[in-house]
């Protein structure tokens, strides 16, 4: 990558790094009417085609994760130009593989706003890929709908975030296990920015709430090696252990829990990156009676939901399972959608503009865009893994949550940010 050096293990950590991948833009774009230099890259819209960016690691270690993803986005893409597409301009979908290496998400990030010319940007997966990519968009002034449920304590101009922030997660997740007398937790997850800020946030909620945290370890994203956590957790008096590994990890982190004699009933484990396609590729009879936190099931009841599922299996497969990142994806197309034609242009001030109270009925239940934020109004959902394969839903939220990304309504959060 010409140009760019960011360290890995800075991009893990957050810090300065971050800034370094602004280098990528440094060599100019093409603009519109500002004179500016940070004016951003013009979208080509004067064809009959504009094109749309899929941003997925298509390989390595959140490959596992993110293939999916991108097939979700294809599906709606296909949908939407089977419907006569966007402002009567079908969509040309135009995919970068992110590798599950965050400075090649933001090579690739620059390379469809300034040579592809795309109208918006659909993907990433990890924290650090959309951290990597934050300064990109923000630069040229193009937007990102970001799919997955993240930490919270971020907002960007140029980022939409589909999935659940904090609140509409990782909070619930913690209310429901205080509920159940699971109050002594273990926190095990990959080393980079989702996990460690995230349980930031889950000791201080423990603090706060009578709850403790008697160990914490993290593990190299794509490390095989879980031998000497799970001993630490085995040993440790916890009641559950919150998991927040990513990717493929999770397969050698479970397949070493069953071989520990650890179990669901005996000490559960509640996961947020861990979904339907996630328990296909690891094993059900690793995973079976196993607690997850999202907003969306294949399980979701609802008519919305059986036409997404129909539809994905019908292109990929009978026995290919839908997930929350995956119907996260899907909706973020419409959802752009809707606000383009509000907007009537493809113009980013004009798109964000409109985005405030736009509404779809997703296969998830009925979403809205807050636009302040530019996050989702979300159901919570926890749910607990099945003999098939499938998880079934055991308690959810009643209505959407709006959202906090800052935590703002919790007094014990107070100062995370």
């Amino acid at each position: 990558m010409s140009g760019l050096s960011i360290s890995r293990r800075g991009l893990l950590y957050g810090a300065s790094a971050f800034g370094a991948s602004a280098a990528l833009t440094a060599c100019g774009a093409k603009t519109g009417t500002s004179t500016s230099s940070d004016a951003g890259a013009k979208a080509d819209t004067s064809g009959s085609t504009v094109k749309v960016g899929l941003l997925n690691s298509l390989s390595g270690t959140m490959a596992i994760s993110e293939v999916t993803v991108h097939n979700s986005l294809l599906l709606a893409v296909k949908e939407i130009n089977a419907a006569g597409g966007v402002l009567g301009k079908k969509l040309n979908p135009v995919s970068q593989d992110g590798a599950s290496d965050w400075p090649t998400f933001a090579e690739k990030a620059e390379a469809l706003i300034k040579d592809d010319k795309v109208v918006a940007t659909f993907g990433c997966w990890t924290s650090a890929s959309r951290k990597a990519v934050k300064p990109v968009f923000e630069r040229y002034k193009s937007l990102l709908y970001y799919p997955v449920q993240y930490e919270g304590l971020e907002e960007s101009p140029y980022i939409f975030y589909i999935g659940a922030t904090t609140n509409q997660q990782i909070v619930p997740a913690l209310d429901y296990l205080k509920k159940q007398g699971l109050t002594r937790l273990y926190l095990v997850g990959s080393d980079y920015v989702f996990p460690r800020t995230a349980n930031k946030i889950i000791k201080a909620y423990a603090e706060a709430k009578g709850m403790k945290v008697v160990g914490e370890d993290y593990a190299p994203l794509g490390s095989t090696e879980f031998g000497t956590i799970v001993n630490k957790v085995k040993g440790a008096g916890a009641d559950a252990v919150f998991n927040t590994l990513n990717g493929d990890s999770n397969v050698a982190f479970f397949k070493e829990y069953k071989s520990a004699g650890l179990t669901a009933k005996s000490l559960p484990v509640l996961s947020v990156s861990i979904a339907e396609e996630e328990v296909k590729s690891i094993g059900t009879q690793y995973l079976e009676g196993q607690l997850t936190a999202w907003n969306y099931y294949e399980t979701t009841p609802g008519a919305a939901n059986k036409k997404f599922v129909a539809a994905y299996q019908a292109a990929y497969g009978k026995d290919k399972p839908t997930s929350d990142p995956m119907e996260a994806a899907y909706i973020s197309v419409y959802l752009w959608k809707e606000m383009v034609e509000k907007a009537g242009s493809f113009d980013v001030a004009k798109v964000k503009a409109a985005s405030d109270g736009i509404t779809f009925d997703a296969p998830e239940g009925t979403v809205t865009v807050d636009g302040a934020s530019q996050h989702v109004y979300k159901t919570a959902r926890i749910g607990k893994v099945g003999s098939d394969g499938l998880i079934e839903e055991v308690w959810n939220s009643g209505k959407p949550i709006k959202p906090d990304p800052y935590l703002k309504g919790y007094s014990w959060a107070s100062g995370l940010s």
